[in-house]
């Protein structure tokens, strides 16, 4: 491997890691990979079936606890930036996923009426109108147009 030269001409060169900072990198990085199977998890999940809605909570729950601890050890232990930036986004999108599965919970039987017609709609106009039944079934102040 060649050494990376600095701005001034001279080389910089790597100094190995102890086995202690290898064994917290590695554990870093895993607990990102898991970080991201939960985030991209609870959001496949969601968009299965209402059904497996706890599921998505679940999974919800444990990304943003990953990604507390994942970020809090990219800071604490000055960690590469993709996990830093990783992190930061993981847990935005945690956080739209906890919004989706609040609603989606508050509204459970409208949300599963309407899956259940789009399931079955074959046409444009039938999806259109599983769309219109399920804005008729909210409640007044979150029907659009009033």
């Amino acid at each position: 491997m060649n050494p990376t030269p600095n701005p001034d001409g001279s080389q910089r060169t790597r100094h190995p890691l102890s086995e202690d900072a290898k064994t917290s990198l590695l554990k870093t990085h895993n607990l990102f990979r898991m970080f991201i199977v939960a985030v991209l998890g609870a959001f496949f999940v969601f968009q299965l079936d209402l059904n497996y809605l706890w599921l998505a909570a679940i999974l919800t729950v444990a990304g943003i606890v990953l990604g507390i601890i994942v970020l809090v050890r990219a800071i604490r232990l000055k960690e590469s930036k993709l996990v830093l930036i990783g992190s930061i986004c993981g847990l935005a999108v945690s956080a739209v996923m906890v919004l989706l599965v609040l609603v989606s919970a508050l509204f459970f039987n409208q949300v599963r009426d309407y899956q259940e017609c789009a399931r079955h709609a074959l046409t444009s106009q039938a999806s259109t109108d599983c769309r219109v039944q399920l804005e008729n079934s909210l409640p007044g102040q979150l029907q659009p147009g009033r």
